[in-house]
């Protein structure tokens, strides 16, 4: 692979070179150097905190357990001026799915966490109090946490903040889901914005961490500014004609309600679907119509996706927050055959406040409604039932009552009420709102995925739902979505917003590597990368006991075609699917790497 203008000797850019272990069990700290050697092969963000997960995180061991590491990575971007570099990664061992965790979260915190002055910070251990973090390029504070044990996310942000006060600090929580190692749990910043797949607030709550603060003053050296302001215009040039942008920016995520209801992709009635009858009472046109609705933007973004809305009628009129957002209306309203999207915020807000995942838990709420169903649980609910899902979510967050058996997530219900069939799941985490009975490759995409059923290691529903590839090809389906995935992987790396994939192709990622860490590669090069990185994830999850078995579909996928459209997918064409996607990613028969 070429290295172009900087040798492993000399100054990495976009970097420190440094990442921050905190010891919790011992409340002591220290730093230590990332050899000039890592940043090529791994870069940041995603490459990075795999690498520090395979390296720190020993097989086999129990997700909750002290034993484990909570990593929080940043990339070469973050704290520029680039667009969309407002994110930050966490890394784990998913106490929801027991293999390779991720999650990312947008909003003010990955600058100041960057101003501390590390790539990474490690957790480990276990603290034997509640306590808060506050995080600087001075070094580690620790704050006793006892008195905001049991706030909610919203109350506890602004306590955190209040009490360090530090102008521009920014804060990361959990609410009481992780406190009680809710196996779904988030951690959350800025009120609405998530850290939500994968468990790891539970991880962090399993540590005993409130929540964390960051400030700064640090400064991190870029190989050419004046390159990146030219790539910074040529994007924003790009962006200002592009039909997509204008989209985010005019009506959000939630525009995808309409567009998966018209390719019957949209997931109802807890996967028994794939439209919804009142699919437009959640549609962006009617939050447009019938909310206050405000546009809000990330530092450096002119996207503007997150929408900021207040419901102006009903019950629950004066509730502000940022979205819903379309996994969220899937999630909540269409599984849960909601009809209002402001009972869907409403839920939403629930979630943020407990500090669940809204995915995983509108998931396992519907599930629990066909629980009932059949007879397994003792527990009165029904599809439309907004309060009873509002009283099952509170119940979750407190692991009272069914809670205790729902907080597990769907794979750990299913298995302990002996509901296997019913489950959908692909290595314990819940699938995203396009269904892959009508979107084929999404279905390689959640059976492939590091984390599980994910929607957003390749966003491969774009090219299927734009017309780049019909949804119904199986031949050569796998090499485009190795195009999307390895994309993504560097996008994660840097760390890049996922919804700048337009205006950002493998051109603009060469020339921002090139300006940021001064790094000249091409096309094929940062191809190599994302699959050194992807591969990587792959060890880490066979080290974890994950076959070729387990790159699969939930089986009702297989056995039931969606009962109003018809749709559906074999096991032989998805076989076809992952059998393409391991030879062309150089992996043996068994999904096993060369």
């Amino acid at each position: 692979m070429s290295r172009g203008i900087v040798s492993v000797e000399e100054k990495m850019y976009g970097f420190y070179n440094r990442l921050l272990r905190v010891n919790l069990s011992e409340e002591s700290f220290s730093e230590e150097k990332i050899p000039d050697e890592i940043y090529p092969r791994y870069l940041g963000g995603k490459g990075l905190g795999t690498y520090l997960m395979l390296k720190e995180i020993s097989p086999g061991v129990d997700p909750l357990s002290d034993k484990n590491r909570l990593i929080f990575a940043v990339g070469p971007v973050t704290d520029t001026r680039m667009w969309s570099n407002s994110r930050y990664g966490v890394f784990s061992k998913s106490p929801l799915t027991g293999i390779y965790g991720e999650s990312y979260a947008g909003g003010k915190v990955a600058p100041q966490m960057k101003r501390c002055g590390y790539d990474a910070i490690i957790l480990e251990g276990k603290s034997e109090r509640p306590v808060y973090l506050e995080i600087s390029d001075q070094g580690v504070k620790f704050h006793n946490a006892a008195h905001l044990w049991g706030k909610e996310t919203y109350s506890a942000e602004d306590a955190l903040l209040k009490e360090v006060k530090v102008k521009d600090a920014q804060a990361i929580v959990i609410g009481p889901a992780g406190e009680n190692l809710v196996r779904f749990a988030l951690i959350e910043n800025n009120y609405w914005r998530s850290a939500g797949r994968c468990g790891m607030g539970a991880v962090m709550g399993s540590k005993n961490v409130k929540g964390i603060v960051f400030h700064g003053r640090a400064e991190c050296e870029i190989a050419d500014p004046e390159f990146l302001k030219d790539i910074i215009k040529r994007i924003a040039d790009k962006g200002r004609n592009d039909r997509g942008a204008a989209s985010y920016r005019k009506l959000g995520t939630p525009m995808m309600v309409a567009v998966g209801n018209a390719a019957g992709s949209f997931p109802t009635r807890y996967w028994s679907e794939g439209s919804f009858e009142n699919w437009q009472s959640l549609s962006a046109d009617y939050m447009q119509e019938n909310f206050e609705v405000k546009s809000k933007a990330c530092p450096n973004c002119f996207l503007s996706c997150g929408k900021l809305s207040t419901i102006k009628k009903g019950p629950h009129r004066g509730l502000t927050i940022e979205g819903p957002e379309f996994e969220t209306i899937y999630a909540l309203g269409g599984l849960n055959c909601l009809n209002s999207l402001e009972e869907v915020a409403y839920l939403n807000d629930l979630c943020d406040r407990l500090g669940v995942d809204t995915m995983t838990a509108g998931n396992v709420t519907a599930f629990a409604i066909e629980a009932k169903k059949r007879g397994k649980i003792d527990y009165d609910i029904d599809y439309g039932q907004t309060e009873k899902i509002a009283e099952l979510l509170k119940l979750i967050a407190s692991r009272q009552g069914i809670g205790e058996v729902l907080a597990g997530g769907v794979r750990k219900a299913a298995r302990a009420l002996d509901l296997d069939d019913l489950a959908v799941h692909v290595k314990g985490l819940e699938p995203a709102g396009f269904d892959p009975r009508v979107l084929k490759g999404m279905g390689l995409a959640y059976a492939v995925s590091s984390r599980g059923a994910c929607h957003l290691r390749g966003t491969f529903y774009k090219a299927e739902l734009s017309g780049q590839i019909s949804p119904e090809a199986i031949e050569g389906k796998a090499r485009l979505y190795i195009d999307y995935e390895d994309r993504s992987v560097l996008f994660d790396s840097l760390i890049l917003c996922r919804f700048f994939r337009d205006l950002i192709g493998w051109g603009e990622l060469g020339d921002i590597v090139m300006a940021t860490m001064g790094l000249k590669l091409k096309k094929g090069d940062l191809a190599e990368i994302a699959r050194h990185i992807t591969t990587q994830t792959r060890a880490f999850n066979i080290r974890e006991g994950i076959t070729k078995k387990d790159d699969t579909l939930p089986m009702r996928f297989f056995r039931e075609p969606l009962s109003r459209e018809g749709k559906s997918i074999t096991q032989d064409e998805l076989n076809r699917m992952v059998e393409e996607y391991y030879s062309l990613r150089g992996w043996d028969k068994e999904g096993v790497p060369e």
